[in-house]
C-alpha cells in the first residue's frame, strides 16, 4: 500500500492558497468600499461648496455658502441635507468644525481679498505705498497735536472777543459784520473760525456744487454690532494679512468697490490716473460715503463725512501753519493786519498776539480751501511754497462760507482725497476696518440685489466633517474632510 502524504500536503496548500486569494480579494472589497465611500462625500462636499452665493461672488468677488439657502435661518442640518442629495445619503455626517465669514473679526474675508488682489493686481498696485507708511502716521500726529493747538487758539480768540466786547462801543466787533466803512475795509480775518466753531466744519468746507448726503443706517443692525452666528475647530489660516502689504492691499479693495464724498468707487489705470465708477446700483446703496463709514463708523452719511474732513484739516492745518511759521512776507502781511485790529480795540500790547491768531485763521482759511480742492477731485499740494498756496489775506477776509474760493486748482504731483482715505484706513485697527468692510457688503446686496435674508455671519467658508459609514454588510467606517475656499 502507497501513502498519502504528498496528497494532504497538496490539499493543505491548496486550502491555504485560496483562503489567501478570498482574503484578499475581501480586503480589496472593504478598501474599495473604504474608498468609494470617501468619493462619495468628497463628491458631496465638493458639491455642497459649489453652491457658493453667485452676487456675493460677482460684485465683491468672495466665495461663501450663504447657509441659511435664502430663510434668513441657518442650521447645520441644512448642510447635511444637501450632502445627502448629492449622493452621499449612506453616510452620516457630523460638523466637526465650522468658519464663517465674520469669524475672528472677518478673518476668512481678508484672507480672500488679500488673495484676491494679489492674483488680479499684484505688489505692484501698492509698490509707491510701502515706504510711505512711517510718513503716514507721523502725518496723523501732527494733525492730533493740531487739534490741542486749536484749542488752545480757540481760547485766545475767545478772550479775543471778550476783549472786543469790553472796548468802546464806537468800535468794530470782530464777532459780527459792522456796516461802517471802516470796518467793511478792514474785514473779518477769524470769520471761517467763527462759523466752523458755531455750525460745524461741513457748513464751511463744502464746495458749492456739492449737495450732502442724507442717507443713514441703523448701527444695532450691523454686522460690527450685532451678535454674530460663531463658528468653531481649527482650521489652516494664511499669513501674511495683518503685515504691510496685506493691509494695504486690503484698504485698496475698500477703494475700489466703495464710494466716498469725491467720488464713487475708485481704481488706477497703467498711467496712475484715478477712474471714478458711478453706477445706477450705486445710488442704491443705503450710504453713499461708504469709505467714510468704514473709517468712522457712525450712522449717517453727514457724520462720517464729518468725521473724516475733521482728520483732513487738522493735518492740513498742520502742515499749512508750519509753512506760514516759515514765509518772512506772509508774516508781515498779518503783522500790520494785527497792528490795525490792536490799534482800532486800544490794545496795542497784543499785536502779536493777534498776529499769532491771524496766522492761524489764514492757515485754517488755506486749509478750508485745500478741502474744497480734494472734494472736487482735485489734487492739493502736500508741501505748500508761494507759488502754490490759494488764499491771500484779503481773501481771508472774505472767506467764510462755501461760496468763497471754490477750490478748483489742481496741482501736479499733490495728494487726492482717496490718498487722505488710503491713510486714515491704513491708522485705523484691521478688524474693526474688516466688520465694517463686511457692514456694507451685507447692506448693499440688501439694497441693490433685494437680498433681504442675506447675513454674512452665515457666510460658510470652511467646514470639517466626522463621517461614519456601514461597509461590507456591518462595518463601520470613520473618517474626516475638510473642505475650505483658501
Amino acid at each position: 500500500m502507497k501513502k498519502a502524504e504528498i496528497t494532504v500536503f497538496l490539499s493543505m496548500a491548496l486550502i491555504l492558497t485560496v483562503s489567501f486569494i478570498l482574503g484578499i480579494l475581501q480586503i480589496t472589497v472593504i478598501h474599495t468600499s473604504k474608498n468609494m465611500s470617501r468619493l462619495e462625500t468628497d463628491r458631496a462636499v465638493f458639491s455642497l461648496f459649489g453652491e457658493y452665493q453667485r452676487n456675493l461672488l460677482e460684485d465683491y468677488k468672495i466665495f461663501a455658502i450663504e447657509g441659511t439657502y435664502e430663510t434668513g435661518d441657518f442650521s447645520e442640518e441644512r448642510l447635511i441635507g444637501r450632502m445627502h442629495y448629492y449622493g452621499s445619503g449612506n453616510t452620516d455626517h457630523e460638523v466637526t468644525g465650522i468658519q464663517f465669514l465674520t469669524d475672528n473679526h472677518g478673518q476668512a474675508f481678508r484672507e480672500q481679498v488679500t488673495a484676491y488682489m494679489e492674483e488680479c493686481y499684484g505688489i505692484g498696485l501698492i509698490r509707491d505705498f510701502t515706504g510711505m507708511t512711517a510718513e503716514w502716521e507721523e502725518q496723523c500726529i501732527e494733525g492730533e497735536k493740531m487739534q490741542a493747538e486749536e484749542e488752545k487758539v480757540t481760547e485766545q480768540f475767545e478772550e479775543l472777543k471778550k476783549a472786543a466786547e469790553e472796548a468802546s462801543s464806537d468800535m468794530p466787533d470782530l464777532t459780527e459784520e459792522d456796516p461802517n466803512a471802516e470796518s467793511e475795509e478792514i474785514g473779518n480775518p477769524f470769520q471761517c473760525i467763527e462759523q466752523i466753531e458755531k455750525t460745524g466744519i461741513l457748513s464751511v468746507v463744502m464746495p458749492e456744487e456739492m449737495e450732502l448726503s442724507g442717507k443713514e443706517i441703523s448701527l444695532e443692525d450691523q454686522v460690527s454690532v450685532r451678535s454674530l452666528n460663531t463658528g468653531y475647530g481649527s482650521f489652516p489660516a494664511r499669513t501674511g494679512i495683518d503685515g504691510i502689504e496685506g493691509r494695504l492691499l486690503f484698504n485698496e479693495y475698500i477703494l475700489q468697490n466703495f464710494g466716498n464724498a469725491a467720488g464713487k468707487r475708485v481704481s488706477s489705470d497703467d498711467s496712475g490716473d484715478i477712474n471714478v465708477k458711478d453706477t445706477e446700483e450705486d445710488q442704491l446703496r443705503s450710504l453713499e460715503y461708504e469709505v467714510e463709514y468704514i473709517i468712522s463708523g457712525k450712522a449717517s452719511d453727514r457724520e462720517n463725512l464729518e468725521s473724516v474732513l475733521t482728520k483732513v484739516f487738522l493735518i492740513r492745518l498742520a502742515l499749512n501753519y508750519v509753512y506760514l511759521l516759515g514765509d518772512s512776507g506772509k508774516q508781515a502781511e498779518a503783522e500790520a493786519l494785527a497792528a490795525t485790529i490792536a490799534l482800532l480795540l486800544l490794545m496795542p500790547e497784543g499785536t502779536e498776539v493777534i498776529k499769532q491768531l491771524i496766522l492761524f485763521a489764514w492757515a485754517v482759511g488755506e486749509s478750508t480751501v485745500d478741502i474744497r480742492t480734494l472734494l472736487n477731485g482735485k489734487r492739493a499740494a502736500l508741501v505748500k511754497t508761494k507759488e502754490n498756496w490759494q488764499v491771500s489775506l484779503p481773501e481771508l477776509l472774505t472767506l467764510g462760507s462755501s461760496s468763497g474760493k471754490n477750490g478748483d486748482g489742481d496741482i501736479a504731483g499733490g495728494v487726492t482725497y482717496e490718498d487722505y482715505l488710503r491713510i486714515f484706513l491704513f491708522m485705523e485697527d484691521q478688524d474693526q476696518t474688516a466688520m465694517r468692510t463686511l457692514d456694507r457688503i451685507e447692506e448693499n446686496l440688501a439694497a441693490v440685489q433685494g437680498m433681504d435674508w442675506f447675513r454674512t455671519d452665515c457666510c460658510i467658508t470652511k467646514l470639517g466633517l466626522k463621517n461614519t459609514g456601514v461597509i461590507f454588510g456591518d462595518i463601520t467606517y470613520t473618517y474626516p474632510a475638510y473642505f475650505g475656499y483658501e
